[in-house]
Order: structure tokens, then C-alpha cells, then sequence
């Protein structure tokens, strides 16, 4: 599978915990920026003709705070330039509180049928402290705006205060509201982000406490029809995220827009993260681009076995001596002796044992290490 990614670095405020590209006071460009958009994904496509692609997704930033009729051009402008898979999955995150009916029905009309909704929590006092631009109610209105489609609700665990009842109680409203797929992230505060200092303060749960919840959040899923497919990301069978599963087992895709990634031919380049120069660069007729490398064996070996890994499947063996030369278990050996007890092998994949996922980024690290 090949995607197509796009970032709008728009939003109405900004959250706590957030180290993306998103900025609040620059939602007066966000016609010169899409204008901008448009060429760029027009210029990307010259060099993609033999590609087709079979997901969109629209990132951010809060894509949802922007005129529907720039989202609409945009998946235009994709169809126009791009060989689009007839079934592509085109994905839109959205924030409860930017979005009414008329935005709803331009989403859909245009092709947009996977909505990915940024609730985090169901309690309007965690909202609050982590600075959300929406409430537990105006999440409420959204779901029943989309309602009967494909949706997947974030869910953050780890909040300052935050109960285990309080978690599940999150997720009992995303999934009687209609949500088929969850991802359920802890809370990771960077350095830098206004939730770092309470994170330097003792004020977050530890992360004995979010392992906790987090082993729970799995056994309640699971008792509701969602399998953890990766270790944040629960899905009823049949609604997975294609686009996200591109990105964990090593698949092309081009992302456009401030910031944006993409890995095309083993060449992975990003994007400046500034929208004046990205909008100056674009005018110029130059790529966005502030990095570009072409990935060497060793990188892409050890981004098989990272992004396998988050996988509850794992990755192939067999794959990996196919597109290496070489056999896992033979340069992975004292690895392997190392973290025997969670690690499996099954059906020809290596995976981390179910009851150690939440471990899994440590086992990560001496994979990292060789």
C-alpha cells in the first residue's frame, strides 16, 4: 500500500501535550497555504505516475478548523494529479468543536469516509487542563453528525488526576456513540510543551499507573469487540487504519504540507516547519524540503524490526531475509537471547509477546543498540 499524507497546521488553540506542527495564530493564511498545498501536490505527483495510492489522511493541526471547500480541494487536487485507488480510505481528523453539519456533508459528498475524532477524554475538567478547544458535549453533537460512519476516537490515558473509571468511561461513550476503532495513547509530555512542567513536578500518573490502566483499557476493548492490532490502536475487524499500517510496515507514501514526512524509493525528506517559508518556498517554485537521506541496509532493517514490533502481528522472517539477504535470527541473536521471554515466534512472525506490548519500546532500544 502507498499514501498520501497532508498536514494543516491550523488550530484554535493549543493543547498542552502538543509538539506538532500547529499553530493558533495563523489561521488568516490558510488560503495562501492551501494555494501553496495545491501546487505542491501537483509538483509531487510528476515523479509518482507509476504509484497508486490507496489512502489520504488529513493531519494536523485541526484540519476541521479550516474552510471545508479548502479540504474539498485538496482531495480534488489528489484525484486530479494522483492515481487514486477507487477504494482509497481518506481519513480527516477532527476536533469536536469546529465542526457542524454543513462541514460533515462536504467531507462526505467530496469522498472523505473515515473520521478520526479527538475526544481524549470524557471528562470536561481534563479537557480544560490540557487547553482542548471543545467539550465532552460537543463531542456528543459530532458522533451524531457522523454517525454510521467509519470513525475512530483518541483516547489520551496518563492526564494529571486521571482515574481508571474515568478512562473507561471515555471509551464506554466513544463506543456507544458508534466509534469502531480507538487509539489509546499515554500520555508522552516532551520537553518543551506546557505539560512538560508538570511532568517535572510529580503531578502525572506514573508509569506504573498508566500501565495499569492501560493493561485494562485492552481487557475492556476486547470485551467490546476492538483487537489491539498495534500498541495503541484497538479496531473491530474490518476497520483498521490502512493509511497508519502503511506507516508500520514500511510502505511509500509523500506527505505534503509544513512539516510533512515521506519515505519514496528508501529516500526519506521532511518539510520546513515554517509556514512562511513553506508558502515562500512554494511561490519560488523550490521544494519545502529542510532534510532529505536515502536510508542504508542497517536503517532499514532496524525500521523493520521498530515498526514491526508495534505491531501485535510482528513482521515476517521470511520478508525480512527476502528484502535483506541476511537471516533475523542470525544478526539478532544476542538480542534475541535477551529478550526471549517477550518475544515470540508464530506462524513465521516475530512479535512481542501480548502481555508485554506496553514494554515494547525498551525491547526496542536494544534492538536499537544491535
Amino acid at each position: 500500500m502507498a499514501g498520501i499524507y497532508i498536514h494543516v497546521p491550523f488550530c484554535k488553540q493549543k493543547c498542552t501535550y502538543c509538539d506538532f506542527a500547529s499553530y493558533p495564530k495563523e489561521l488568516s493564511k490558510q488560503e495562501s497555504y492551501f494555494a501553496c498545498l495545491y501546487r505542491e501536490l501537483k509538483g509531487r505527483a510528476l515523479s509518482l505516475k507509476d504509484r497508486t495510492f490507496d489512502t489520504v489522511y488529513f493531519g494536523g493541526g485541526t484540519p476541521s478548523i479550516v474552510s471545508p471547500e479548502l479540504i474539498v480541494g485538496a482531495i480534488r487536487q489528489v484525484k486530479n494529479c494522483f492515481n487514486l485507488n477507487p477504494n482509497a480510505e481518506i481519513t480527516i481528523e477532527i476536533n469536536p468543536g469546529t465542526v457542524d453539519e454543513e462541514k460533515i456533508k462536504a467531507y462526505k459528498k467530496a469522498g472523505i469516509n473515515r473520521f478520526s475524532i479527538g475526544l481524549q477524554s470524557a471528562y470536561d475538567h481534563h479537557l480544560k487542563n490540557i487547553n482542548r478547544a471543545h467539550t465532552a458535549l460537543d463531542f456528543v453533537k459530532c458522533m451524531n453528525m457522523i454517525k454510521g460512519e467509519n470513525v475512530s476516537v483518541d483516547i489520551l490515558i496518563g492526564l494529571k488526576g486521571q482515574t481508571l473509571e474515568e478512562v473507561l468511561k471515555s471509551l464506554e461513550l466513544a463506543l456507544t456513540l458508534g466509534a469502531n476503532h480507538i487509539s489509546c495513547y499515554a500520555l508522552t509530555p516532551e520537553e518543551g510543551t506546557p505539560i512538560y512542567t508538570d511532568y517535572l513536578n510529580g503531578e502525572l500518573l506514573s508509569e506504573d499507573e498508566v500501565a495499569d490502566i492501560y493493561e485494562k483499557v485492552v481487557n475492556y476493548l476486547k470485551e467490546n469487540g476492538l483487537n489491539r492490532y498495534e500498541v495503541s490502536n484497538f479496531a473491530k475487524p474490518g476497520f483498521e487504519s490502512k493509511h497508519n499500517i502503511t506507516y508500520w510496515t514500511r510502505g511509500e507514501y509523500i506527505g505534503v504540507g509544513v512539516s510533512a514526512s515521506s519515505l519514496i524509493e528508501n529516500r526519506r525528506f521532511t518539510n520546513t516547519f515554517s509556514i512562511n517559508e513553506y508558502i515562500n518556498t512554494i511561490i519560488a517554485n523550490k521544494l519545502p524540503e529542510i532534510s532529505s537521506e536515502t536510508l542504508s541496509k542497517e536503517d532499514e532493517m532496524f525500521e523493520t524490526v521498530m515498526l514491526g514490533l508495534r505491531m501485535e502481528k510482528g513482521f515476517s522472517l521470511e520478508k525480512f531475509k527476502a528484502d535483506f539477504g541476511v537471516d533475523f535470527n542470525e544478526v539478532y541473536a544476542s538480542v534475541l537471547q535477551k529478550n526471549k521471554e517477550y518475544l515470540q515466534e508464530k506462524d513465521g512472525y516475530l512479535s512481542v509477546k501480548p502481555e508485554c506490548m506496553y514494554i515494547e519500546n525498551g525491547i526496542i532500544v536494544d534492538f536499537m543498540k544491535g
